[in-house]
């Protein structure tokens, strides 16, 4: 149950609270209460008479009672405020002088779409943080294939599934301090040992699994810890890995391998392929108001969670906004010379039917400098094709999606009110 409902709930109990308060207090005033009002009132009237004559003393008991109330109502307000500004303190330090503006932004944000986000990588987090200031009402479902850095140890050694997109995931929906996101995203580098390479977060959650028996529930605790807008869901809780048919007709196996092997993909494969969906994300799919699938690397980021046994089939039966954000650079080995058309024939050339009905194309393109610097790197800019696009029955939109720092990216705030003007 949300909290408006809740809210209204304690309005109504609220109300009817005072109903039968001032009707205790009509029936029992004669008997009880007259004789306490009568003998205050005699006296505040004497008390006044001191000071005032006969016939100023009904003016002078108006304004004095009007003071009052205002003094009682200031000094009820005050004292509401302070207790909720401690309990504020309490239970969120740092943010007690903000109670208004927090409750109604929280409120605003519990008003919003519900939105699923579909992928993996720095590309799901990055939409995922401009999302949260739109609606608290996210599902992310995470690509839980990575094999390499630290997830991958994890999973060698822990039998756990990789942690590394989920705690990314987790990072950019939290509503924590600053302090706490920076913590869980600490990496060991240097003289470290057998911590080298390990992120404080990736073992926090390996701690939880090892604690609670249960991936998914570590999560969720993790969530909680981080005060997260939203919920962050595996796509599977099976181990599942990567298999790649490239151009050549070879196969190769695990996301690592794929990624460096440099080699043109034909075609992605989860394996084993009959992994189980995990039901939350199924639901959440199909009571979406509006489901975005990317950005990310298209074959080791976005495809894979659609073959999830269940997942495709769940988005054909969502009524929801189903849209797809397009990668604004091509990647050596997985999309080379893609042009944004490219990208959404290998979505369904893999998932085997159509997914989504938008397509979110970035229009605007990076500078000069950083074109060269990308291009050394064998990579380019996604070339915008909406009238491809059309021509496969979707919509395209066109709009500037791009952040250029020292690196050509998603801005966050940009697909997030990309999407806010698709849904209304």
């Amino acid at each position: 149950m949300n909290s408006a409902v809740l809210l209204r709930r304690a309005a109504l109990v609220g109300i009817l609270g005072i109903i039968l308060f001032f009707t205790g207090l009509a029936l029992s005033y004669r008997l009880l209460l007259l004789p306490v009002i009568t003998a205050f009132d005699n006296a505040f009237t004497n008390l006044l008479g001191s000071f005032l004559n006969a016939a100023d003393l009904p003016v002078g008991r108006h304004y004095a009672g009007g003071a009052l109330l205002i003094l009682g109502g200031y000094l009820v307000y005050r004292a509401i405020r302070n207790v909720l500004r401690e309990v504020m303190r309490i239970l969120n330090p740092g943010q007690e002088g903000k109670i208004a503006g927090n409750f109604w932004k929280q409120q605003a944000l519990a008003a919003g779409p519900s939105i699923v986000a579909i992928g993996g990588g720095t590309g799901l987090s990055t939409l995922l943080r401009g999302l949260k200031e739109k609606t608290s009402r996210i599902t992310a479902v995470v690509t839980v294939t990575d094999d390499g850095g630290s997830s991958g140890r994890l999973v060698a050694d822990k039998k756990i599934l990789p942690p590394g997109d989920i705690r990314n995931c987790l990072v950019a929906l939290a509503d924590a301090e600053k302090s706490m996101t920076d913590l869980f995203q600490h990496r060991f580098e240097g003289a470290s040992g057998s911590l080298s390479g390990h992120s404080t977060g990736n073992l926090l959650i390996a701690a939880l699994v090892d604690l609670t028996g249960d991936f998914d529930k570590a999560v969720r605790e993790v969530g909680r810890v981080l005060a997260i807008r939203g919920r962050v869901i595996p796509a599977t809780l099976d181990p599942v890995c990567l298999k790649a048919e490239m151009e050549d007709g070879t196969e190769i196996y695990g996301e690592t391998k794929i990624v460096n092997s440099q080699q043109r993909i034909r075609r992605i494969f989860l394996e084993p392929p009959d992994t189980g969906p995990v039901p939350k994300a199924l639901d959440a799919i199909r009571g979406a108001d509006v489901v975005v699938i990317g950005p990310g690397s298209i074959y080791t980021s976005v495809i894979p969670p659609l073959l999830v046994p269940g997942v495709a089939e769940a988005l054909n039966e969502s009524p929801a906004i189903k849209v797809y954000v397009c990668n604004v650079m091509t990647q050596p080995g997985e999309s080379d010379r893609f042009s944004a058309s490219d990208h959404v024939r290998a979505i369904e050339s893999n998932v085997g039917r159509r997914v989504f009905d938008y397509v979110l194309i970035n229009k605007a393109m990076p500078g000069q400098f950083l074109s060269e610097r990308y291009s050394e790197s064998g990579q380019e800019f996604v070339a915008p094709d909406p009238d491809r696009i059309r021509a496969m029955g979707l919509k395209p939109i066109s709009a500037n999606l791009i952040s250029e720092t020292d690196v050509v990216r998603h801005d966050p705030m940009r697909i997030a009110e990309s999407i806010e003007r698709l849904v209304k």
